[in-house]
């Protein structure tokens, strides 16, 4: 029998198209047996506030129709949203992690984040999550 796989999955990007990728593939390394943990660093710590998680644009360096081209056609898919993504997640026992130096460069407080997710210990991260995963995947 194979043992369980851990996959460390960092998320440094708030474009819409990155997170959604980025969840998505958590969320079938979970549902695969994997150990998952998401670590939201730079600008995608915003994909864990409670309000910028709305503000998600899809392809933003491109014209308007593009960018509605591509969302319409996630709506047409019935994808799921990120913030559903997130709950799935943290329901079914990913660990999601804050950058703590993010969250203070853009002033969020704890109570800025979506339920489950809680600020990364700086003193350990590195060495006892990162460092341990079998993989570490980077959107």
């Amino acid at each position: 029998m194979n043992p369980k796989k851990s996959f460390t999955i960092l998320l440094f990007h708030d474009e819409l198209c990155q997170v959604f990728n980025g969840l998505m593939t958590a969320l079938s390394l979970l549902r695969s047996g994997a150990d998952v943990t998401l670590f939201f660093g730079s600008r995608g710590i915003n994909a864990v506030h409670k309000e910028k998680i709305f503000e998600l644009k899809c392809l933003p360096d491109q014209p308007e129709e593009a960018q509605k081209k591509v969302t319409d056609k996630m709506d047409e898919l019935a994808l799921p949203t990120p913030e559903d993504m997130l709950t799935m997640l943290e329901m079914e026992g990913a660990l999601l992690l804050a950058c703590p130096l993010n969250k203070e460069i853009f002033e969020f407080k704890d109570e800025d984040f979506i339920e489950g997710v809680s600020v990364a210990d700086p003193d350990t991260f590195y060495t006892d999550i990162l460092m341990k995963s079998d993989y570490v995947l980077s959107f």
